[in-house]
């Protein structure tokens, strides 16, 4: 078997994907605010800086700067992770493979990183955790999600309101 590794670029950008155990699910949408208290719980006690963000009704996205001489993000992901989960009711924290393998988690046990390269593939990853929720079909326009900081790039200058265009415009899209 082979030994799982982790990126250990000390304090270096790094994307991650971090899922749900149950897909199709809406829980991380219908609890927003308490993933956000944990989340800036965390980042307060444990910093690092989150350069984009997109929170999707089963998954996430991120993109974060670590310190200086840290690149321990596992552990700020088991505590995000086990903060959002403690004291969310038992019948909705668990699906039916956990139930069954007696496993108590609601998330995948493993989650996306990915070690930025350089301005290139920083930018690819901005791009890609604004426009998922276009992709997976939540909105037809970036701008129409709300749980993204695609309206803080906005807010800054960095990016249009229109970007990513309007997939309604497209032919055979949204219903067309």
């Amino acid at each position: 078997m082979s030994q799982y590794r982790r990126a250990r670029d000390q304090g270096s950008v790094f994307f991650f994907t971090v899922v749900l155990a149950e897909r199709p699910s809406n829980l991380l949408v219908d609890q927003i605010d308490r993933l956000r208290q944990v989340y800036r719980t965390i980042q307060r006690h444990r910093p690092f800086e989150t350069i984009a963000i997109c929170v999707l009704p089963d998954h996430l996205h991120a993109l974060w700067a670590l310190p200086d001489g840290d690149a321990d993000f596992s552990s700020r992901w088991n505590l995000i992770k086990g903060g959002f989960s403690r004291g969310l009711d038992p019948a909705q924290a668990r699906s039916a493979s956990k139930v069954a393998k007696r496993e108590k988690g609601i998330w995948q046990r493993r989650y996306w990183e990915h070690a930025i390269r350089d301005d290139s593939d920083f930018e690819r990853h901005v791009d890609y955790i604004h426009f998922n929720p276009v992709k997976h079909g939540h909105v037809a326009r970036v701008s129409d999600w709300p749980h993204s900081s695609f309206h803080r790039y906005v807010e800054r200058g960095l990016l249009a309101a229109d970007w990513g265009g309007d997939m309604r415009d497209l032919p055979g899209s949204f219903g067309e």
